[in-house]
């Protein structure tokens, strides 16, 4: 690699390649963590989102927006996943009351007993996924990823900007 970029850090290669890895790793033992569920990991977090919302005492609804920048999908995307989830009777859609120009989201009541079917043994995969690290990790390694994604997140707009 060094011949085609000769200012690059070999080990920030390697730090690509194993984050690359443990990122796929963890996605796809939460996939399986809610396989019997018959819904994408992705479907089961919306669900999710509109769970711990609730029990957070947030609103029992959010709208497509919201959920579709909690989970960092795009609006269309959301779109389908929401449309899928309605067809399975797991969310209702409802208009804002204060807003009739949009609408909320929220979960029904069988949405609501999956997301509890499924929970205790998808935080057990996150919870063993993480337990080789010791807590003072756990939070380095929170700080320095959070500190990686402001910093792509701003490359990203960067590069976006100038492309235009």
């Amino acid at each position: 690699m060094q011949n085609f970029h000769p200012e690059i850090e070999p080990k920030t290669l390697r730090l690509m390649e194993e984050l690359g890895y443990v990122a796929r790793s963890i996605f796809h033992m939460r996939e399986q963590s809610i396989d019997e569920a018959g819904l994408s990991f992705a479907q089961y977090q919306v669900l999710m989102h509109l769970f711990f919302a609730e029990q957070m005492g947030e609103p029992g609804e959010l709208n497509p927006s919201e959920i579709s920048d909690r989970q960092g999908v795009s609006r269309n995307t959301m779109s389908a996943f929401i449309r899928n989830l309605e067809d399975e009777r797991l969310v209702e859609r409802r208009l804002d009351p204060d807003d009739r120009r949009r609408f909320n989201i929220s979960l029904t009541e069988n949405g609501r007993s999956l997301v509890s079917q499924y929970m205790h043994d998808h935080l057990d995969t996150v919870g063993h996924c993480f337990s080789a690290l010791a807590p003072d990790e756990q939070e380095t390694l929170l700080h320095l990823l959070q500190k990686l994604g402001t910093h792509v997140t701003a490359v990203r707009r960067q590069t976006v900007s100038s492309e235009r």
